[in-house]
């Protein structure tokens, strides 16, 4: 039993003194007393100052507000890690199709993992007033699909790229130019302000990871993919309080953020995905691999 379970335990009068190791020291603001001698297996009889009789919720609450809770870095660190288990690194970098790399911010707000998002200008010929994240197509610059979300992302919201923690590049996907489209997910400073590039930004906001798996609004709607073939994509509705607005978040913005929410978080859903949780990569991988190939033969076909 972890000492937090056994300290609540104990105010509840449901658990008798556990026994921890003899390194253990209490860190709650309440008396402890030790009881016995070190043996040979380097434990104590640990016996909390508390009555053992049943305590009212409001003591039982109030106990339970001094376990720690999860740090800033420990929910950075774990979401990192995970992020690494997942990178395709230039996998499907060799792939002839045209070359197109988005970045996904990942910053944290009182306490939550959450992503910050963009509205494409109204100005733009394609997609204008559309949610997506900063990206755009490869330049002959471009080392990398790093490289081009850094350079986007500087050009369309004034994001520095030494200000960006890259962790790791996801699957990619296809959009309805058929670019290649590799998602580039990066940690930035949470106080982080956006300046966005009027000619190419009207909107900067920020959402939950979690609400891509949890939605308050959410449908899925059929659609031709890339392939030609019908379908499902996910939208999403978010209403965003500081902005008083609320935005669409569809398509294959949509899909990373969705593809995302899950690695970090290795939660089902509360809708149908195309990934099998119990082989996510596997599964992401042949997805996407089942779309290309549909493409080529929608290609060869119209020859």
């Amino acid at each position: 039993m972890e000492p937090a379970a056994a300290f609540l335990g104990l105010l509840q009068g449901k658990a008798a003194p556990r026994v921890f190791s003899a390194g253990y020291r209490p860190r709650w603001g309440l008396g402890a007393a030790v009881q016995g001698q070190r043996a040979g297996s380097r434990s104590v009889a640990v016996t909390f100052c508390a009555p053992l009789r049943p305590l009212g919720p409001r003591t039982v609450r109030g106990a339970a507000a001094l376990v720690p809770f999860p740090s800033r870095e420990s929910i950075k660190g774990k979401a990192k890690l995970r992020l690494k288990e997942c990178d395709v690194g230039d996998k499907f970098s060799h792939l002839p199709l045209r070359k197109a790399s988005v970045l996904l911010p990942l910053l944290l707000r009182d306490g939550a993992l959450c992503l910050l998002l963009t509205v494409r200008s109204m100005q733009l010929r394609r997609s204008p007033g559309e949610v997506c994240f900063p990206g755009g197509k490869r330049e002959e610059m471009d080392k990398d699909e790093i490289d081009t979300a850094l350079r986007e992302a500087k050009e369309e919201v004034g994001l520095q790229p030494e200000k960006v923690e890259v962790i790791c590049r996801l699957v990619p996907g296809i959009d309805k130019m058929n670019h290649l489209v590799t998602p580039v997910v990066g940690f930035i400073e949470d106080t982080f302000q956006a300046s966005p590039n009027p000619d190419e930004v009207s909107d900067v906001f920020v959402v939950p990871l979690e609400y891509f798996i949890k939605p308050l609004n959410y449908v899925a709607m059929p659609y031709k993919n890339s392939s030609g073939y019908l379908d499902w994509m996910h939208c999403f509705t978010y209403d965003d309080h500081e902005h008083k607005k609320s935005f669409k978040i569809w398509g294959l913005t949509a899909h990373f953020a969705v593809f995302l929410a899950i690695v970090v978080f290795r939660m089902k859903p509360t809708f149908e995905v195309h990934f099998d949780l119990d082989n996510l990569i596997v599964s992401a991988e042949n997805y996407f691999l089942n779309l290309y190939a549909s493409i080529n033969e929608r290609k060869k076909s119209s020859l």
